[in-house]
């Protein structure tokens, strides 16, 4: 078992930092919640791949901004998905990964993670379906299509970030 040093608390914290700053800051805070929703900071998903430690920063930021929107039941709900749904997505596709990812070559693997990710809305879906009486269906598609949008664009961004900085370690 490999312990976390006070290094990878500090990297921890900063893309949990980010991801919150990338989703309750305004104009971004504007469509990074409801219905109709293109949540910037999802791009961050991709880390996970890189170093399983951003699994917890993606929990923690989705957790703290979650609590801006519907409250408690958010923070449960949006993050026990993200800790759930890119875990699994991780290790479904780390298979995928090239091995060229280190230096920051695009692989299949996001493509993969990016439709397998989108699809777990259905949590969302469900829970605007309860708090906000939103229509689950349309729901799932409006939510599932904005979260397709952020991780394709979110995977050539940290594609090309990767090939200037090292996110293995």
């Amino acid at each position: 078992m490999k312990y976390l040093t006070i290094n990878d608390f500090a990297k921890i914290a900063i893309v949990a930092a980010l991801y919150v700053v990338l989703t309750i800051t305004p104009p971004l805070n504007a469509i990074s919640y409801g219905a109709y929703q293109f949540r910037v900071a999802e791009m961050l998903n991709f880390l996970a791949f890189y170093n399983r430690k951003y699994i917890i920063s993606l929990t923690i930021g989705c957790m703290i901004a979650n609590f801006f929107s519907f409250g408690l039941i958010d923070v449960v709900v949006g993050s026990l998905s993200t800790l759930i749904f890119v875990s699994l997505g991780v290790w479904l596709f780390e298979r995928y990964v090239d091995e060229r990812i280190i230096r920051g070559a695009f692989n299949k693997a996001f493509f993969f993670f990016a439709f397998f990710f989108s699809a777990s809305m259905v949590t969302v879906a469900a829970e605007l379906a309860v708090i906000a009486e939103a229509p689950f269906w349309i729901t799932w598609l409006t939510t599932a299509l904005g979260e397709l949008a952020s991780l394709l664009v979110g995977a050539v961004v940290i594609d090309r970030i990767a090939r200037r900085i090292d996110f293995t370690k």
